[in-house]
């Protein structure tokens, strides 16, 4: 595969890629430096150099992961979903045809392209195909409808949009048709499993893109020079609670550093087969169910409708041994479980990530399922992983903290000047190292508000850390609820609550008051056939023997917790909620 080979760590070139400056002489005065520093982001050169130095960052790219792949054992299955079984051969060869189908349509090296797939098979033909054409690849959630996809194809300004023609009943092909005429830099759709592919006048069905009677080195060769591990490759939009979601812009290099130091505090190799609930479409699923499996050679099963009951049959049917899911993935997979019916036997590893897992689901599910080890996990979209309890840690880890940096990384917790805070003390986590993006998308402004003095990217995300290092996440720093001037951590009451046998989920929220400032406000999903009451929520918390400034003050039932795309609680919902509620109330 022919393409541009990287400089090296003290040599850098020039181009523009995105709104991000390259330069190309040779790094030997402060003009030059500076150029780079703008070209990584934060990642200063020093950094750099030690980050290839000890391996977080590499000179391949996706493409070229699996091209090494296919030539070293090319009938090795990769990938399963309902539907498919795929070889690494058969993705190498896959991703070159449509390669070459994309190129056909315009599609060139730094262009963006938004896909919006289920966790199919042809998401991970598309993303080594657009790794290929040096394009960059702009996930979009498949639950994600017409304002959130017209906003991130517009944003990003993708010149082509993939996605399927239909999904759990929802046409996204008549969403699309709306999309294109939004967004004028829209060029091409695309649709992934059309029921009628001939039927399709506007849109191009994905089938086509794969035609041709050239060989894999004959389209190879056609195809030129790919981009380089350091170019961007992706931009993730956050999944949070926002009005707007942000780009995280990535390169390979900073998605390889996050999955190669999971790999390595867990063990994984070419026997590891991953199960791969979580969307592929978003963080989790791109670097844990694709990449992790890719860079050792292994195995992945794609699912795409989560169902526990299936979903434990799966596992057992493809023998997989790990998966990286938000929290709830593993609850309900709880409750679903039959011994007499299911087996877990193959599973080594259940991480849990997205939103941070209560020590009792972790105590749960060690009982349930001995022979496999339930890690904690924190991430976010800007560094991927920024804490992860591995297997060598003492098991009370994963049920107390949410673990502490990966190897080459470095986590603080800091307070609102970005001085880092003593051990115990609650502050602003934030993360330096080779997973951290280039920066936000078109949006300096806001990149440059996330770091600290000394380079640190703040999360916005509230946590302590002990003196060994390791990080328990208490909420989002507007989560905390301030009564009378005393800051009450909303995690906190919640891993308790979530204890109650009533109580099948709970999120606790500020709600104005005009006395205190705030008073906390719970939201229970109560088991079926159970009513619990406020009196009954208080009484066990004070069992628990906590300060009464932190009891819930009002109890609101609801059928389900309103979340995010990835399984994070959207408690700005909530907020408005009880708010409108009060008002209504104090009206009369």
């Amino acid at each position: 595969m022919r393409r541009r080979s990287h400089p090296g760590p003290l040599d850098t070139r020039t181009h523009r890629l995105g709104g991000f400056r390259r330069t190309e002489e040779a790094a030997t005065d402060t003009t030059t430096m500076q150029g780079r520093q703008e070209a990584f982001g934060a990642h200063s050169p020093e950094d750099v150099a030690r980050y290839y130095a000890e391996g977080h960052w590499q000179d391949r790219v996706l493409a070229d992961v699996v091209r090494d792949r296919a030539r070293l054992h090319p009938d090795r299955l990769f990938l399963t979903d309902e539907t498919s079984r795929i070889t690494y051969r058969d993705l190498h060869d896959r991703a070159l045809r449509v390669a070459a189908g994309l190129q056909d349509l315009g599609v060139d090296r730094g262009d963006r392209v938004a896909v919006q797939l289920p966790n199919w098979a042809e998401f991970a033909v598309l993303a080594v195909a657009l790794s290929r054409l040096g394009a960059v690849i702009v996930p979009i959630m498949p639950i994600f409808r017409a304002e959130e996809v017209r906003y991130i194809v517009g944003h990003s300004g993708a010149v082509a949009l993939v996605g399927p023609e239909t999904f759990n009943r929802f046409s996204h092909a008549e969403m699309y048709r709306e999309v294109r005429e939004a967004v004028p830099t829209l060029r091409a759709t695309v649709l992934v499993r059309s029921a009628d592919p001939d039927a399709l006048t506007d849109e191009v069905p994905f089938e086509r893109l794969q035609l041709g009677d050239d060989d894999a080195a004959e389209i190879d060769e056609r195809l030129g020079s790919a981009a380089g591990a350091d170019d961007p490759c992706l931009i993730v939009y956050t999944s949070g609670t926002t009005a707007r979601p942000k780009g995280c812009f990535h390169t390979f290099n900073t998605l390889h550093a996050s999955a190669i130091a999971m790999i390595r505090r867990m063990g994984i190799d070419e026997r590891d087969v991953f199960f791969n609930p979580s969307p592929v479409c978003h963080s989790t699923g791109f670097v844990t169910g694709m990449l992790m499996p890719l860079l050792v050679g292994g195995g992945t099963h794609f699912m795409d409708r989560w169902e526990p009951g299936e979903g434990l049959r799966r596992i057992a049917e493809h023998g997989c041994t790990a998966t990286f899911t938000s929290t709830t993935f593993l609850t309900t997979l709880m409750q679903a479980y039959r011994p007499d019916e299911h087996d877990m036997g193959s599973m080594r590893y259940w991480v849990c990530a997205g939103a941070p897992i209560p020590g009792s689901v972790v105590q749960a599910a060690r009982s349930l399922f001995p022979s496999c080890s339930v890690l904690s996990l924190y991430g976010r979209s800007e560094n991927m992983t920024t804490t992860m309890c591995g297997p060598d840690d003492e098991p009370e880890r994963s049920a107390t903290s949410d673990g502490r940096a990966l190897p080459g990384a470095s986590v603080r917790v800091v307070d609102q000047d970005g001085d880092e805070v003593p051990p115990g003390e609650s502050g602003d986590i934030a993360y330096r190292g080779p997973s951290h993006m280039l920066g936000y998308y078109e949006d300096p402004a806001e990149t440059a508000a996330l770091y600290t003095p000394d380079g640190y990217s703040r999360s916005g995300d509230l946590g302590v850390m002990d003196e060994d290092g390791f990080v328990r996440v208490s909420g989002r720093i507007k989560d905390i609820i301030i009564r009378g001037g005393i800051n009450v951590s909303s995690r906190e009451v919640e891993d308790l609550l979530v204890q109650h046998p009533a109580v099948r989920d709970v999120a606790v929220v500020s709600m104005p008051d005009p006395r205190l400032g705030e008073r906390s406000c719970a939201y229970v999903v109560p088991v079926p056939d159970r009513t619990p009451t406020l009196q009954e929520l208080t009484d066990f918390l004070r069992s628990k023997e906590i300060a009464v400034q932190k009891l819930p003050e009002r109890l609101e039932l609801i059928e389900a917790l309103p979340m995010t795309a990835v399984g994070k609680v959207r408690k700005n919902v909530l907020r408005d909620d009880i708010a409108a509620k009060l008002r209504a109330e104090a009206a009369g």
